[in-house]
């Protein structure tokens, strides 16, 4: 079954992927121009959303932040590639909430004609939460959880509260008691699917992305909920770590087969091929 396959604004743009990618880089934007031979009023431009970069000048910023000079040309032009919707054996219902001037995203997974799913995260609020719940699913099989920002875990306390669970799963952490911690590899079964862990600090030191499959079906299609290690066109903010986020960024990545559905934190779905190709971190 398809997944519902709207297509959002990306999270990020070329000012923010630069900006993300001069970090990565440990340089400072003198050393920047210097070294790219890009002027460096109009380098602070482009990082301030005033972009008027012309493509040799986006070439030798790539070649020197080691991005992907075609992905980045096409953030800068506003024309970066999205797939179109993959066929799943399961249904992915994202669940986008506003927060602050973006948006986060959650994710029901079901399977099909079932009124129970797998939500993973909770959004900013519970009453956000609310308003982006499909009617039809009336029961929680079980929660995750990727990281503990306030954007991901806000309504978490009245889900647990509401559904009876009575537990969570997440990266392992002493701050949450109802915490069932799921380190690298670990998988649980539950509602029909199998949900595999994969422990990605970098944006936060406590980070998960989850792998969803349904059960017996592995080579039927599968999901990555990538909270913000992976991004359509961008990484998340390595503000634990930008060195880690990127290592398992690609690790991530490279594990995938190229069908596979990358739902992030962020943003809006794609897919590990298309940011293999695309991705100007992912090279």
């Amino acid at each position: 079954m398809p997944p519902a396959h709207d297509k959002p604004a990306l999270e990020d743009d070329l000012g923010d992927v630069l900006e993300k990618a001069v970090r990565h880089a440990a340089l400072g934007l003198d050393a920047v121009a210097q070294q790219s031979g890009v002027d460096l009023g109009r380098i602070k431009d482009a990082l301030d959303y005033r972009s008027e970069l012309t493509v040799a000048e986006l070439g030798a910023l790539a070649r020197l932040l080691r991005l992907n000079e075609v992905g980045l040309c096409a953030l800068a032009s506003e024309r970066y590639p999205l797939p179109a919707a993959t066929a799943l054996p399961f249904c992915l219902h994202p669940l986008r909430m506003p927060f602050g001037v973006g948006v986060a995203n959650a994710y029901l997974c079901t399977l099909p004609g079932c009124d129970s799913g797998v939500l993973f995260d909770t959004g900013a609020s519970h009453a956000e939460l609310h308003r982006a719940w499909p009617a039809k699913i009336t029961r929680l099989d079980a929660v995750f959880v990727t990281h503990y920002e306030a954007e991901h875990i806000g309504g978490l306390g009245t889900v647990l509260q509401e559904s009876e669970l009575g537990h969570f799963y997440g990266p392992p952490t002493g701050r949450w008691a109802l915490c069932r911690g799921v380190g690298e590899g670990q998988g649980v079964e539950v509602g029909g699917l199998t949900v595999t862990a994969l422990h990605t600090p970098g944006h936060a030191p406590e980070h998960n992305c989850y792998r969803v499959e349904r059960s017996g079906r592995a080579q039927a299609g599968q999901v990555l909920i990538s909270g913000d290690l992976i991004f359509a066109g961008s990484l998340g903010g390595g503000y634990y770590c930008c060195q880690r986020q990127l290592m398992h960024a690609r690790r991530v990545l490279d594990g995938l087969p190229g069908d596979t559905i990358i739902a992030p934190g962020h943003g809006p779905l794609t897919t590990a091929e298309n940011e293999r190709r695309f991705n100007p971190f992912l090279v």
